[in-house]
């Protein structure tokens, strides 16, 4: 049977609950999961809703659409309404580093993943044998200074082509201009090896082993034009000991990252996640 999910943000008041629980009770829908958070420090609400076919038969996602849409107007909600049957398509960007890649790979591969996995995009070839044993299309997209914005292009075009709906950066070694990251808003996924805002830009774990860190981590974040410092999804650690060199924490590294990444794909593909202002609502 269907599930399907409500999520929406809107200015705090009285009644927001009480409206959607009677939207529900009318639609004779079953509630799985029903979570709400009030921010005090900018008195905004942020809820997300799991509901299926109860007392009657469910009309259809657009016809749910159609008749939330005066309850959303009354609270000025920004909103929307998913059939969770209907996974969305993710593009993965990578390097020379395949540990996230094989990870997503992985749990893609025991179809209990939330997401539909199109293609990898890379500017090396690294990886191209074990993407496309996966029966997946491997677009190698070399990159240079002088043709940084031909490959962002043709990056956007493969995106078009395969109705792509997250693009994930797993460990993809490059930064992303301005004007790319501004098509891509709320679109993309990046994993970058530190605990920020703690250690941005280039080798951060060689920034931590020279800091003589006792605990180490990664970040997965959405991806904006300040580079690093999008919202936060997720982050996760590991104790460092005094003896760990930068190779190891380096190998350390990579066991947190693809778990981070994991979980932040996973929760963004189930719309678990809600923007709130550069910080993030995350509905577990």
């Amino acid at each position: 049977m269907s599930k399907y999910v409500l999520i929406a943000s809107c200015p705090d008041k009285v009644g927001i609950v009480r409206a959607v629980s009677n939207f529900f009770y009318v639609l004779g829908a079953t509630i799985y999961e029903a979570s709400q958070y009030a921010d005090p420090s900018n008195h905004h609400f942020f809820m997300r809703w799991e509901f299926g076919q109860g007392s009657k038969e469910l009309p259809t996602v657009k016809e749910i659409k159609t008749f939330f849409s005066n309850t959303a107007d009354e609270f000025g909600m920004r909103w929307n309404i998913c059939d969770l049957d209907d996974k969305p398509n993710i593009l993965i960007a990578v390097s020379k580093y395949g540990h996230c890649l094989m990870d997503l790979l992985y749990r893609w591969s025991q179809e209990r993943f939330p997401a539909n996995i199109v293609g990898v995009v890379s500017n090396h070839e690294k990886f191209k044998e074990v993407v496309e044993g996966h029966q997946l299309p491997y677009y190698h997209l070399p990159i240079t200074k002088e043709n940084k914005p031909e490959q962002e292009a043709e990056l956007l075009n493969i995106m078009d082509d395969l109705n792509v709906d997250l693009l994930v950066l797993a460990r993809y070694m490059q930064i992303l201009s301005d004007d790319l990251c501004q098509k891509i808003k709320g679109k993309a996924i990046n994993i970058h090896h530190s605990f920020l805002p703690s250690f941005k830009g280039a080798k951060p774990y060689h920034q931590a082993h020279d800091r003589g860190v006792k605990i180490m981590g990664a970040t997965a974040h959405y991806v904006t034009s300040d580079l690093d410092e999008g919202p936060i999804i997720e982050q996760d650690i590991e104790r460092v000991e005094h003896y760990y060199d930068s190779s190891e924490m380096v190998q350390l590294g990579k066991d947190v990252e693809r778990i981070v990444l994991a979980r932040a794909v996973i929760w963004h593909c189930q719309h678990r996640i809600l923007l709130n202002g550069n910080k993030t609502v995350i509905f577990k």
